[in-house]
């Protein structure tokens, strides 16, 4: 007896989910005759991207080649994220997709600069890394990249421009460069670029010292590692070199915030979506030593997020000029079969609740570097204006 009534229930179900699939559904027409009902929200979809269906399906019946449909999937994808003309949206396929995760996970042969794109669409370099070719070359932070190998690149390939430059270690890469509105070609050996992101050292009268270069999945550790070895030696006080640094993995950016801020924000972020709504704040205690930070027109993203974090939560001040002025958080969608989709997905918010997209980061204290000095890893308390200014703020704070 239970049992029929189960079944006539479920006869029931079906017969009213008939009913209401005719009324919230409709009739689409098939390409090679016939007709299926969809739900409306997949008709709509359909109404609305019709005229790409009818390309691919010209392209595929009566394109003069034979048409490989991979990359004709792969191309509508693509042109799908830029069209939003946001050089941080990509659609990423095998290659790209590899490219990218070597930036924050491992090595690759290139040059080892850091670019990304400013308000006029030129692909600029933010940074070149220590003791690679890029930095050997004299290419400079603030440099224009025109063009790679002959090929012409701006803001709107910033990733071809990127795939570009890596290639087979010990090959040749040529590059046009604008500066001071001069063009100017540098022919560069592509190396294997290995990322080591912290350095440290103890500075007279008790003063850390550590750099960070970028912010990738073992610079938290790292950075911790060098504070715990500073502070056994006696840490008074601390100078965070962040000058050329482009960012990087925001959780990372994040856990370092926390050892140096007391409780209380960090940052926030903002987007479209509730997962993208966060407001993150630090545990304290934080170092209760006196802080500077160094940075400069290549201090961009993450870095931007510890420096704005120590500025307005009063921990430290910062030394040198502006920052790069980079507002936007990126997320990371992988597809399993070794593509992914990267795109701006917040906006991030400093402790004051500014967003510094395309403003930067006034320091406390605005230092220009001597004309031609180069800033080398070992700290220089004698040429680096900078630096100088950002050991006697500390050692004058120390009690």
């Amino acid at each position: 007896m239970n049992k029929k009534r189960m079944v006539a229930g479920a006869v029931l179900l079906v017969f009213v989910s008939s009913i209401m699939t005719f009324y919230l559904t409709r009739l689409v027409p098939l390409a090679y005759g016939g007709s299926v009902i969809v739900p409306r929200e997949e008709y709509n979809l359909i109404k609305q991207y019709s005229k790409l269906f009818q390309v691919e399906n010209i392209l595929t019946n009566d394109y003069v080649d034979k048409i490989d449909q991979s990359k004709l999937v792969d191309g509508s994808i693509k042109g799908l994220a830029s069209s939003l003309g946001d050089p941080y949206t990509v659609y990423m396929d095998k290659k790209d997709y590899q490219d990218f995760t070597t930036q924050t996970t491992g090595s690759y042969a290139g040059v080892g600069i850091v670019v990304s794109v400013d308000k006029d669409g030129h692909i600029v370099v933010v940074s070149p890394m220590k003791g690679t070719p890029g930095e050997k070359a004299g290419i400079k932070s603030g440099d224009i990249i025109v063009s790679v190998d002959n090929v012409k690149v701006n803001g709107n390939n910033l990733d071809k421009a990127v795939s570009l430059m890596k290639g087979p270690q010990g090959t040749k890469v040529s590059l046009v460069l604008m500066r001071d509105n001069k063009l100017i070609t540098k022919t560069l050996t592509r190396e294997i670029i290995k990322l080591q992101t912290v350095s440290s050292t103890m500075l007279p009268g008790n003063i850390g010292y550590i750099k960070m270069t970028m912010f990738d999945e073992n610079t938290s550790a790292d950075f911790t590692k060098a504070l715990d070895s500073l502070k056994s030696q006696g840490l008074k006080g601390l100078i965070i070199d962040l000058r050329d640094n482009p960012g990087g993995i925001l959780e990372q950016c994040v856990n370092i915030a926390n050892e140096l801020l007391p409780k209380g924000l960090i940052v926030s972020t903002k987007g479209r979506q509730s997962k993208d709504n966060q407001v993150i704040y630090a545990k304290g205690p934080g170092l209760q030593k006196p802080i500077a930070v160094l940075v400069n027109g290549g201090s961009a993203s993450a870095s931007e997020i510890l420096s704005g974090a120590i500025k307005d939560r009063k921990v430290g001040v910062l030394v040198g000029t502006k920052t790069f002025g980079k507002g936007l958080v990126q997320s990371v969608i992988d597809f399993g079969d070794g593509t992914a989709l990267k795109y701006t997905s917040a906006r991030y918010y400093t402790p004051s609740g500014v967003n510094i997209q395309g403003k930067g980061i006034e320091p406390n204290y605005v230092v220009e570097l001597p004309k031609n000095y180069v800033v080398t890893d070992t700290p220089d308390l004698k040429g680096d204006t900078q630096l100088i200014k950002a050991y006697d703020i500390v050692k004058s704070e120390i009690k």
